[in-house]
């Protein structure tokens, strides 16, 4: 009798060590393949363009050069028209993330800044020039150069960089809808995120 309950006692605790195993390598399997999902639909995103828009600017480029002193005086000048395509993008391949697997955690640690992309198409107008204050590649660098601080204060003044901070909430939103329907935490700065809107004032 004693043999018999002892086998009976063996294989019990035989059953339920199997099973704590079997279960053990299931859940380590979940979780492995939830990992694997959500960096999936990290790299999914890659480059995103989020905003395009299109700027003109009327730029009237002056200088003067003095020759001999004060006395004689070389100009030269020129209108020119700028129309210019701009786009704002992020590269969400740099997103730096960490996967927590043990307590189903997804750290973001890094938020790309956006690449703004000026794509300008400059046409001269009235271009006048001294014999002795010729136009040189110089003055056409520093026409580009001041053509393109004008344009990226005017993108700083537009809604442009609000609706392209916009579409980046609501690609990191899918981010955070699919880690709680896993049951998963997204965190940004250590502090857990359970709203589109709570991602927004990160980006602020």
């Amino acid at each position: 009798m004693k043999k018999v309950l002892a086998g009976a006692v063996i294989a019990l605790a035989s059953v339920l060590i199997y099973k704590s195993c079997t279960d053990d390598r299931e859940q380590k399997s979940i979780l492995e393949e939830n990992s694997m999902l959500i960096q999936q639909e990290l790299r999914n995103v890659s480059k995103l363009v989020v905003s395009e828009g299109h700027f003109a600017e009327v730029y009237n480029y002056k200088d003067s050069k003095e020759l001999f002193g004060p006395l004689v005086t070389a100009h030269k000048k020129a209108l020119v028209v700028v129309n210019a395509d701009v786009s704002i993008a992020y590269d969400m391949s740099k997103i730096g993330y960490e996967v927590d697997e043990g307590n189903k955690l997804l750290k973001i640690t890094q938020i790309p800044e956006p690449e703004i992309k000026i794509s300008p198409d400059f046409e001269y107008y009235d271009v006048t020039a001294d014999y002795l204050n010729p136009f040189n590649a110089g003055d056409y660098n520093a026409i580009k150069r001041n053509v393109n601080a004008s344009l990226m204060k005017k993108i700083e003044a537009s809604s442009l960089r609000s609706n392209a901070e916009n579409r980046l909430v609501s690609e990191l939103s899918r981010i955070l809808v699919l880690t709680n329907t896993m049951g998963w935490t997204l965190v940004y700065e250590n502090t857990p995120v359970e709203n589109a809107e709570q991602l927004k004032t990160f980006l602020d």
